[in-house]
C-alpha cells in the first residue's frame, strides 16, 4: 500500500494546496480615535495587504467599520460583507483580519459567523493568530474570544467608572447636548478639556415655549397635549436643532427630562438595550434649569392625567357633568348615573353599592340636578369672587416680580446672541468687499445662510421673550374681574361639555356623604385660568386628590 506524505494544515496559508486565492479585508477600531491599543485603519489594512500578498492572494474587497464596537454585529460593513458572503458566487474565498477581536468581541457571534461563513466555503483568517481548522485551533480560538470578551467587559466597566466620576464633577461626558443647552468648556486639566453644559439662549425659549403650551396653552385654547403642541409648532415654523419638524416621540422626551429643571442624569440606560438602569447606578449632573421645578412637576401631573392608563376617556367626554369626579364618602367609589321611572329620574349612586351590594357598602344616592346646582352655585358664590380670587393669587405679583429679574437676564443672553451673530455676517461682508473671499464660493454663501438662519431663529426667540414681559401678560385687577365674570357666566349657565371641562379643571373631587358634601380643588389653577383671560376650558386634571381641608366644605342640600 502507497503510503502518503501528511497534509498541511487547512490554515497554513499554501496557495499551491487549493486554499483561498481571493480575499476580503475586515476592519475594524472602536473609537476615531483608535481605542484601547488597536492599530489604525490604515495599519491594518497595509499588514493584511502585506499578508495576502507574500501567500499570492488577490485582495477582492475592503469592508471597513470605523468608531464601532465589537461587541454586537449591528455594524454596518460587517453585514454588508456577510451579506456577500453567502450570497451564491462571492466574489471571495476568506476574510482576513488583523486579529478575531476585529471581528467580533462576543465569543457567541465570533463562532456562529465563523461556521455560517464555513457552511459557504469561506474562512475567517486572523494574520496574527495564525490557526488551522483541527480542533485544537477550533478551541484555542474559541479561548481567544472567550479572553477578548472578558477584557472588553472590563474595558467598558472601567471607562463607566471614570465617566460616573467625571459626571458627579459636573462635567460633560460626551455626546450631543439636550436641546436648550450647548456644549462649553469649562476647565483645563492638563492636555485635557473639561466641558459642562451651559444654557443656550436661543434654544431654551423654544423649551419654555413648549412647556407653556402644555401647561397653559398659547392664550387661546387650554393646555395642550403633545400631539397639538407639536402641531402647533411645526405650523409656525419652530423647528428641531436639525431642521426639522417636531414630532410626538421628541416632544414626549423633551418634556419629560429632568434635565430642563436643573438635574440631568447620567447612566440613565444602557447603551445595548436601551433598558432603563436603577436610580443607584444613575449620576445626577446639576446644570443651570431652563424650567422651574414646581413647572416640571405641574407638567408631569398633567401627562399622567392624560394618560388612558390612568384617567378613562369617558371622565373626560361623557354626558355627566361631575363624571369621574363625584365619589361616595362612604367608600370611596364613584358615582355614577342610575335613573327612576323610565328615565324621567337621574340620580348620582354609589357604584360599590350597585355592583357589590351592602356588604361593600351602605350606598348613597342624590338626584343629579340637585348635586350638580350645589356644586356649580357654591363654586360661583364662594370661588368665583375677586376677593377670593386675589387672595389665592396674593404671591403672584411677587413671583412675577422675581420673574423681571429672569425675563432681564434672558434677554441680554439673546441680545448677546443676535451681536454675535450680526458681528460674524459684518465680518463676511467686509471679507467679500476688500477681495479676501469670492462671493462666488459655495462653501461661502452656505456659510452666509447658516448665520442669516441663526441669526433671524435668534430675532424670534428675542421678540418672544420681549412679548412675555408685556403688559396684556401680566395678571391685572382687571383681568382679575373680568376671569370671574366669565368664569360665573359659563359655570352657572354654559353648555354641559364646556361646563365639565372648567369643573375638572377646578375641582379633584366631589365627596357625597350622607350630611354634607365636600369638594376638593385647587387654587393654583386659577392662576393659569386668570392668565388664559378665562376664555377657554383647560385640559384634564391629575388624580390627585382631597388636598383641601374640612374649611371649604360645603352642607349638602336639604331633601325638596
Amino acid at each position: 500500500m502507497a503510503r502518503h506524505a501528511p497534509a498541511t494544515p487547512p490554515n497554513s496559508q499554501n496557495p499551491s494546496q487549493g486554499l483561498p486565492q481571493r480575499a476580503a479585508l475586515y476592519m475594524r477600531v472602536s473609537t476615531g480615535r483608535q481605542a484601547e491599543s488597536d492599530l489604525s485603519i490604515p495599519d491594518q489594512g497595509r499588514q493584511m495587504t502585506d499578508f495576502c500578498a507574500a501567500r499570492g492572494w488577490e485582495v477582492a474587497a475592503e469592508f471597513v467599520d470605523a468608531g464601532l464596537s465589537g461587541t454586537d454585529d449591528n455594524r454596518p460593513q460587517l453585514q454588508r460583507l456577510l451579506d456577500i458572503a453567502t450570497a451564491d458566487g462571492a466574489p471571495f474565498d476568506a476574510v482576513a483580519v488583523h486579529s478575531f477581536s476585529r471581528f467580533a468581541r462576543d465569543h457567541f457571534a465570533l463562532e456562529y459567523h465563523v461556521r455560517r461563513l464555513r457552511k459557504h466555503g469561506i474562512r475567517l483568517v486572523s494574520i496574527t493568530q495564525n490557526l488551522g481548522d483541527d480542533p485544537m485551533s477550533v478551541m484555542v480560538r474559541q479561548v481567544f474570544a472567550l479572553f477578548d470578551e472578558y477584557q472588553s467587559k472590563e474595558n467598558a466597566k472601567h471607562v463607566l467608572r471614570a465617566m460616573q466620576g467625571n459626571a458627579r464633577q459636573g462635567f460633560w461626558n460626551g455626546a450631543a447636548a439636550p436641546f436648550g443647552y450647548a456644549i462649553v468648556a469649562a476647565e483645563q486639566r492638563g492636555a485635557k478639556t473639561k466641558k459642562k453644559l451651559a444654557v443656550d439662549p436661543v434654544e431654551a425659549e423654544t423649551v419654555r415655549l413648549i412647556f407653556r403650551l402644555i401647561r397653559e396653552g398659547d392664550g387661546t385654547s387650554g393646555p395642550m397635549g403633545v400631539k397639538a403642541a407639536a402641531s402647533w409648532l411645526n405650523e409656525r415654523g419652530c423647528r428641531t436643532r436639525k431642521g426639522a419638524r417636531w414630532g410626538i416621540g421628541p416632544l414626549h422626551s423633551l418634556i419629560t427630562s429632568t434635565t430642563y429643571m436643573g438635574e440631568h442624569r447620567f447612566n440613565r440606560k444602557s447603551w445595548k438595550t436601551r433598558e432603563g438602569k436603577p436610580e443607584s447606578e444613575q449620576v445626577v449632573v446639576p446644570v443651570d434649569p431652563i424650567i422651574d421645578p414646581a413647572t416640571f412637576d405641574a407638567v408631569q401631573a398633567q401627562l399622567k392625567s392624560r394618560n388612558p392608563k390612568s384617567t378613562p376617556p369617558r371622565t373626560v367626554s361623557g354626558p355627566i357633568l361631575l363624571t369621574g369626579i363625584a365619589t361616595c364618602a362612604g367608600c370611596g367609589g364613584g358615582m355614577t348615573l342610575r335613573t327612576g321611572k323610565s328615565g324621567r329620574y337621574r340620580y348620582y349612586a354609589c357604584a360599590t353599592y350597585a355592583q357589590k351590594g351592602k356588604a361593600a357598602c351602605e350606598g348613597r344616592s342624590i338626584p343629579m340636578d340637585k348635586l350638580d346646582h350645589a356644586v356649580t352655585e357654591r363654586l360661583a358664590d364662594q370661588l368665583l369672587t375677586p376677593e377670593r380670587v386675589e387672595k389665592l393669587l396674593a404671591g403672584l405679583m411677587e413671583r412675577q416680580t422675581a420673574r423681571d429679574a429672569d425675563h432681564g437676564q434672558r434677554l441680554t443672553a439673546l441680545r448677546g446672541k443676535l451681536a454675535d451673530a450680526e458681528d460674524r455676517l459684518k465680518r463676511l461682508y467686509q471679507a467679500i468687499e476688500n477681495g479676501i473671499a469670492d462671493p462666488a464660493d459655495p462653501t461661502l454663501k452656505d456659510r452666509i445662510a447658516a448665520i442669516r438662519t441663526e441669526r433671524d431663529i435668534g430675532q424670534v426667540a428675542f421678540d418672544r421673550a420681549v412679548a412675555e414681559m408685556q403688559p396684556q401678560a401680566r395678571v391685572t385687577a382687571e383681568k382679575v374681574a373680568a376671569f370671574v365674570d366669565v368664569m360665573r357666566a359659563n359655570v352657572l349657565d354654559g353648555a354641559v361639555p364646556f361646563r365639565r371641562a372648567w369643573l375638572r379643571a377646578m375641582i379633584d373631587n366631589v365627596e357625597v356623604d350622607d350630611a354634607e358634601i365636600r369638594i376638593h380643588g385647587r387654587g393654583t389653577v386659577l392662576e393659569r385660568l386668570v392668565m388664559g383671560g378665562g376664555a377657554a376650558p383647560v385640559g384634564v386634571p391629575s388624580l390627585v386628590r382631597k388636598w383641601r381641608t374640612r374649611s371649604d366644605s360645603n352642607a349638602r342640600p336639604p331633601d325638596s
